[in-house]
């Protein structure tokens, strides 16, 4: 598909996009001065470094050096491919892309759309089976779990069915080839050759993401069969810990009601929220992950968590504190019986008991204090220390320091130790501080590290087009010592001898290595100057880039002539001096 965008189009779209109102739309902007500013949405800080600048429609995080423009905004973030980014801002903007129907153009579309394409197919043909007569066995068992009619429709629930190869043969008939029906994650390869399906006698409920796109699927067995359940496996399009069951029909709910309920599991979901409880979502598994917390937060920052009542549980819950309070939520748990999960509790109390249950919600620090005292004993020290030094790792994770002395007090009093030995002991823990900008995960990046001077020549060139030409008349590309300098500068050089638009998202099209992207927004993020000054920056700028390159072609030559006076080649020793010298003479 990015083949068959001509440069124009990919221009209008990003003349069209606002990539201030694009992004606010997933994480909360502030003004600042000219710029607006946030945490970082592709790695974990405390102090905002993330910037985005209306005037030049780009996006630059000081932390971990991620940048770009609208394109690549929509595909870090949501983990799309270029044409999918490319055609998601089009829809937004209302420019007509080429047409994609014509024989060709699906393979020339990206993997992740023929995915999406795939999935839900497969979830066509999987509720046609839920619905066909011979399904009654499986319709009768959700209704004997309570689920509705209404319900298995509104949440599209399917049936996958005993056959080995129904839904591959279905598949293959729309064209797909098994190795990408295997991408997709819905068969499994034969190790005698051939493919069979995944799912087999489950149910089926699809995943969908925040834009109604079904992602993966997880199925579910109606007896005692292991494993109960199964779910997709990571695909380009679906990553389990980066997505939450349920949030596509509950985020209206949860934005209005500014708070957000989790449980664990599909049917924990399900229930409740055929019930009424409408701002709910399930976290597929255990603990929650840094991607979610992240996702959810773009609608509330109050969330109360309702886990099994069992050792599991509980752990997935406490491994998941430390996250939310990191991450600034305000958080409250709901804990249930022993063996009892929140869609067992709705069946045996009805939804009314599980409301009175959140309303009464406890804060995090009561619950993770009252699970340590379930495991640790209060009438030996070494229990006392083991439950100190748990919480402690909770308390130290407050940015308020009062909030952090309260919760010091409560501790104290709750397992009987003097205040000043707790605070002794949370002293010894590294300062919240130096925590602030830990860069994590695959998206982490290091500064460009690049000449000052080569920077700022980017920047003034960028600023004001006029420049490239005057900059250009005494520096050729080659001039510069930096490799992606000399690219962007090259493309610069290109683009406007064919009178096209520099405009920094733009030119950011021209470059497949991402620190070619971030060497221009680090640029355009510098302090502005005014024209007096600018003009005084160009000219020690030039000059400085002329006296390195001087300097690194003079040690170059030195260690030409060491090597050829080792070698005893005279003829080219002499050539390499008088070329040396001639170096010097230019450079007095």
């Amino acid at each position: 598909m990015a083949g068959l965008i001509p440069e124009n189009l990919l221009e209008d779209i990003l003349s069209r996009v606002d990539i201030v109102e694009l992004i606010s739309s997933y994480i909360p902007l502030k003004k600042a001065g000219h710029n607006f500013r946030s945490n970082c949405p592709f790695h974990h800080e405390k102090t905002p470094s993330f910037m985005v600048s209306p005037q030049r429609q780009i996006y630059h995080c000081f932390g971990c050096g991620e940048s770009g423009n609208a394109f690549k905004f929509l595909m870090r973030h949501e983990r799309m491919e270029f044409p999918e980014a490319v055609k998601t801002l089009a829809e937004k903007t209302g420019v007509i892309l080429p047409e994609l129907d014509k024989p060709g153009a699906l393979q020339a579309a990206s993997l992740s759309s023929q995915i999406y394409k795939i999935n839900a197919l497969a979830l066509t043909f999987y509720e046609n089976n839920l619905q066909a007569e011979s399904a009654g066995i499986w319709r009768d068992y959700l209704t004997q779990r309570g689920i509705k009619p209404e319900t298995i429709k509104e949440q599209r629930l399917g049936l996958a069915t005993s056959s080995w190869e129904a839904l591959t043969i279905f598949l293959r008939t729309q064209g797909f080839s098994l190795p990408l029906l295997e991408k997709a994650g819905l068969v499994l390869a034969k190790d005698a050759g051939g493919y069979f399906d995944r799912f087999r006698n489950r149910l089926i409920f699809p995943i969908f993401d925040v834009r109604n796109r079904v992602i993966g699927f997880g199925a579910r067995v109606r007896d005692n069969t292991l494993p109960k359940y199964l779910n997709s496996p990571e695909t380009p399009v679906y990553t389990k810990g980066k997505n939450l069951f349920g949030l596509n029909l509950a985020k209206e709910a949860i934005g209005e009601m500014d708070e957000v309920i989790i449980v664990e599991g599909y049917l924990d979901f399900m229930l409740p929220f055929q019930e009424g409880l409408r701002n709910i979502v399930a976290s597929q598994g255990t603990a929650l992950t840094l991607e979610q917390i992240r996702l959810l937060k773009r609608y509330t920052h109050n969330i109360t968590m309702i886990y099994d009542g069992d050792c599991a549980g509980e752990m997935a819950t406490l491994r998941s504190l430390d996250l939310l309070i990191e991450e600034g939520m305000l958080v409250k748990i709901v804990p249930l019986p022993k063996g009892v999960d929140p869609d067992l509790f709705v069946r045996q109390n009805g939804m009314a008991a599980l409301k009175d249950k959140v309303a009464q919600a406890v804060n995090l620090f009561d619950y993770k204090l009252n699970v340590l005292k379930t495991r640790y004993s209060l009438t030996e020290v070494h229990g006392k220390s083991k439950i100190a030094a748990q919480m402690l790792l909770t308390i130290n994770k407050f940015e308020n320091a009062i909030t952090r002395g309260e919760y010091v007090k409560k501790l104290a009093e709750a397992i009987k130790v003097p205040e000043r030995d707790i605070l002794e002991e949370l002293h010894k823990l590294k300062p919240l501080g130096n925590e602030a900008n830990v860069e994590t995960g695959p998206l982490a990046k290091k500064s460009t590290g690049i000449n000052p001077a080569e920077k700022l020549l980017i920047k003034f060139m960028l600023e004001e087009k006029d420049l490239i030409e005057k900059i250009m008349q005494q520096l050729v590309p080659s001039d510069f010592q930096d490799l992606r300098t000399v690219k962007i500068v090259s493309v610069m050089q290109e683009l406007v001898a064919q009178g096209k638009n520099i405009a920094p998202s733009i030119l950011m099209n021209y470059f497949s290595e991402d620190d070619a992207s971030q060497l221009v927004c680090e640029s355009m993020f510098m302090p502005m100057l005014s024209d007096q000054e600018r003009e005084k920056a160009v000219k020690d700028c030039i000059q400085r880039i002329k006296v390195q390159r001087l300097r690194s072609q003079r040690e170059s030559l030195h260690v030409q002539i060491k090597t050829a006076q080792l070698a005893n080649d005279e003829p080219r020793l002499s050539k390499l001096t008088q070329e040396f010298h001639n170096l010097i003479k230019k450079g007095d």
